[in-house]
């Protein structure tokens, strides 16, 4: 089979006519980018085949939004040296018909016809399904499902198996199945599919198992039986060795020990009283030589009083005559800062002044502007109503009118069909011959057309009576009288005569609302919050144009004052202000100098009386009667401190050597591990009389059980059920030993009718794995993957490989499907949307290897978005945007 040409029109982004000539019979090749038209490409492919052209499941097939195209699909392909030519379309104006040579089929023979060649299926009613699809369901691959092979064989099974020649069900019949069958349910008394034990095969083992179960107890009862025993023996021993009481004697030594601590303890508190008398001793002799410092520092102290005793009343003489300079300077920077004040004064009033006769003209103005506002928005408003009472009067309801437009043209296309399908009766009467028509009285020639059932009288030969049209024609009529009528009734609703009218009364609507829409905008500009808003700030500026004139009014008369400028002369406000700036800046320098000249004399008077008064201290100290005699005992005492500090540093060293030798926290650590160990010892002979107890009271109990006895009973029962486990086993290994057997026998005869399967299988194989297999089960799947690996040779489960190694296998199965068509005589056509997108660089150049090949016996029609991974392919390429612009 080799597709000579595609064209499809209004399907999804193909709005208008796209046509697909010149294909290769070997491999096409289309690319383009993504959302370029190649998967509407293959829909369209699919559903000229697979859909009925009557199904009403095809909706997505239109262009996006556009509910009334027709999609269609037409097809033209060779097979067996015919031209096949199929054209369909969808959803309006249904049609399928197809030519082949000069035979043409329509409709759902022609639809019949194609399934019968490809292979295929039609659903009962709705979309066509996977289930459907026979062999092209098979051999086209749509995006991502170059993997999936379980389903598209298996809808596609009945054709693969009657193109071996041979069905394979045909084996299920032979006589050797009964055998197979035979031998499964004997097994499966013994044996479950999965070769788990069932049946009395398990129940006897499981008897087995509770019988060594039980064995082992007895042995591990008689065990612990002998271990407690050689325990108790073992306890007895130990209790003779306990009878001395060994640990008393730890427990002295313990004592001594502690006693012995208790002594060094002594050493410690004593020599924390010695520390203590020695670290008062240091503090002592610390307080006094600080003493000596405080005399040496007052000595010194005395002679710096003094000098700041001189200093500071050098200070104070300097700053007292410095002051009357000072407040000079600031009584002339207020005198100049009060005549700047009246200076800035005088000119905020003249500006003021200035303001307001500025301010008058301004509201003059705008009052001027509001007033004639409010005149024309008055005229505007009065012009609106007159305009709007008018719209009232011819205004039409648009829904109305658009139904009376749809009425009439639906009237016209009525009488157009009525005139197409009344009746013509033409007549030529004799001369002074008349025939009467209904109410009518013909004669001479002519034509006319009978729209309804009408009698022709004529005289002297009887009456006939003609209805034109038959019932369609009444039909038609009586639907032009239904809509004359609501036509009419919409008339009277409205209030008009006819179309017409209604229309120019819907023309003056439309005028009359643009002119009110523009008086509108007109009076939104003059008064764009209304009449009253637009009154009241008419009044609000009159009322600010006299309240200004009030203010002017106010205003002083213009004086000469503390400014020293005449009335009339004009004073810059903002210069005057400057001035007054730094009149401040110059009054507030000099009233800052006064204030801290005020300060430093202050503080320089404090600081003198201060150092006078310290002076006078230190002085009162140092010549006090009992000054000298306070540093002679001072002195004295400082030496009998050091004396007694030596002492004790003696005593401390002898009570450190004394406890060093002691070693008291050995002494500590042998109290502890003494008396440790005799409670250890103490404890542990306890423990051992009340384990002997309890040994002795269960090896009394175990002896009365009699478990030698018991045990001999029980391993008489385990080896009876021994022998029958055995035979059983026997019998499943032996069943299913002849069950594989009579499978592979089975499986023989299956390999040699899939022998041409597998011929193609592993010619396509091999041009990917050298020397590799690909087996496949009863169902003509793909099973098992044999090849070469670095270990050996590896069997590889075809559902255990990754992704892209199953879309490999799927494809290579597909195209060994295809040559089994083929040499069965079936028509063939391969295409692959999108394939092979997961295989590596390598992998893909063995699969390009496997397509040129396939490509030497079938027509195969690739779509791809990577149009660089196949340059090499060797097929003609096929751009989508081209198809545009041809």
């Amino acid at each position: 089979m080799k597709l000579l040409r595609l064209r499809v029109e209004q399907v999804r982004q193909f709005r208008e006519p796209v046509e697909v000539n010149g294909l290769e019979p070997g491999l096409n090749l289309f690319a383009g980018p993504n959302e370029s038209g190649k998967s509407t490409l293959v829909r369209a492919i699919r559903a000229a085949f697979f859909e009925r052209f009557k199904s009403s499941g095809v909706g997505d097939l239109q262009p996006w939004g556009d509910t009334s195209a027709a999609p269609g699909v037409e097809l033209e392909f060779e097979w067996q040296g015919e031209r096949w030519k199929l054209s369909k379309r969808f959803l309006r104006q249904k049609r399928c018909d197809l030519e082949i040579g000069g035979r043409h089929f329509s409709g759902e023979a022609a639809e019949e016809k194609l399934a019968e060649l490809l292979g295929y299926q039609f659903p009962g009613k709705g979309a066509s399904k996977a289930q459907h699809w026979g062999v092209p369901g098979l051999l086209w691959i749509e995006q991502g499902e170059g993997q999936e092979l379980r389903a598209p064989v298996a809808h596609a099974g009945h054709y693969l198996k009657s193109a071996l020649g041979e069905g394979l069900g045909d084996i299920a019949s032979s006589a050797g199945d009964a055998l197979i069958a035979r031998v499964e349910a004997e097994r499966a008394k013994l044996l479950t599919s999965t070769g788990r034990p069932t049946g009395e095969y398990a129940e006897v083992l499981r008897q087995h198992e509770d019988a060594v179960a039980r064995l082992e107890t007895f042995d591990r009862d008689i065990a612990a039986y002998r271990q407690q025993v050689d325990r108790l023996a073992e306890l007895r021993r130990l209790q003779a060795e306990d009878a001395g009481r060994p640990w008393e004697a730890y427990r002295r030594q313990a004592v001594e020990a502690r006693e012995r601590l208790a002594e060094v303890q002594g050493w410690r508190q004593a020599r924390e009283r010695e520390a203590q008398a020695l670290a008062h001793c240091i503090a002592s002799q610390e307080h006094g030589r600080d003493r000596q410092a405080a005399f040496a520092r007052q000595r010194q102290e005395l002679e710096q009083r003094a000098g700041d005793r001189d200093l500071t009343r050098q200070r104070t003489a300097e700053l007292r005559a410095d002051s009357p300079r000072i407040e000079d300077r600031v009584r002339l920077a207020r005198e100049d800062y009060r005549r700047a004040e009246a200076r800035v004064a005088q000119a905020r009033r003249q500006a003021r002044r200035a303001a307001l006769a500025a301010e008058q003209e301004r509201l003059a103005a705008e009052h001027e502007r509001l007033e004639g506002d409010l005149a024309r928005a008055r005229e505007v408003q009065a012009r609106l109503q007159s305009l709007r009472e008018r719209l009232r009067g011819v205004q039409v309801d648009e829904a109305a009118l658009k139904q009376l437009r749809s009425l009439d043209r639906t009237l016209a296309e009525l009488d157009a069909v009525r005139q197409s399908a009344a009746t013509r009766l033409a007549y030529e009467i004799l001369p002074r011959q008349q025939i009467r028509a209904g109410d009518e009285i013909l004669s001479g020639q002519g034509e006319r057309l009978l729209l309804e059932p009408v009698e022709l009288d004529i005289p002297g030969v009887g009456r006939l009576r003609i209805r034109p049209g038959g019932e369609d024609v009444a039909d038609l009529a009586r639907r032009r009288q239904q809509v004359r009528d609501r036509f009419d009734a919409l008339l009277a609703g409205l209030g008009v005569r006819d179309l017409g009218q209604a229309e120019e009364r819907a023309r003056q609507a439309r005028e009359l609302g643009e002119e009110i829409r523009l008086d509108e905008s007109r009076l939104a500009g003059l008064a764009p919050q209304g009449m009253e808003a637009l009154s009241g700030r008419l009044d609000q500026a009159a009322q600010r144009r006299r309240a200004v004139s009030e203010a002017l009014a106010s205003l002083p008369p213009e004086e000469a004052g503390a400014a020293g400028a005449a009335p009339d002369e004009a004073i810059d406000e903002a210069g005057a202000e400057r001035g007054l700036e730094s009149a401040r800046e110059r009054l507030q320098a000099a009233e800052l100098q006064a204030m801290r000249h005020e300060q430093a004399l202050g503080l320089a008077e404090q600081a003198g009386r201060t150092a006078q008064a310290e002076w006078q201290r230190l002085q009162d100290a140092i010549q006090a009667p009992d000054r000298q005699q306070q540093e002679q005992d001072l002195a004295v005492r400082l030496a009998e401190l050091k004396a007694q500090e030596t002492a004790l540093r003696q005593s401390l060293d002898e009570l450190d050597r004394r406890i060093e030798a002691a070693r008291p926290a050995v002494l500590e650590q042998d109290a502890q591990r003494l008396a440790r160990a005799a409670d250890t010892l103490a404890q542990a002979a306890e423990a051992r009389r009340e384990e002997a107890i309890r040994v002795q009271s269960g090896l009394e109990a175990l002896g009365a059980h009699g478990l030698e006895e018991q045990r001999a009973d029980q391993a008489r029962e385990a080896e009876f059920i021994g022998r029958r486990l055995d035979e059983l086993k026997r019998r499943a290994e032996a069943l299913d030993l002849l069950l594989d057997l009579l499978r592979a026998g089975r499986q023989a005869l299956t390999l040699r009718i899939q022998a041409p399967l597998q011929r193609h299988l592993n010619h396509y194989l091999q041009l990917l794995f050298p020397q590799a297999r690909l087996d496949v089960d009863d169902d003509l799947l793909p099973e098992r993957l044999v090849r070469a690996g670095a270990g050996g040779t590896l069997h590889e489960a075809v559902d255990g490989l990754s992704f892209g190694a199953r879309e490999q296998m799927g494809l290579i199965s597909r195209l060994a499907y295809a040559d089994l068509l083929q040499e069965a005589g079936r028509p063939t056509l391969i295409i692959l949307d999108d394939a092979l997108v997961h295989s590596d660089h390598a992998r893909l150049d063995g699969m390009k290897r496997v397509l040129f090949d396939a490509a030497q016996r079938h027509q195969v029609l690739l779509f791809t978005c990577h149009p660089d991974r196949w340059r090499d392919l060797g097929a003609r390429v096929l751009e989508m945007d081209s198809l545009r612009t041809a």
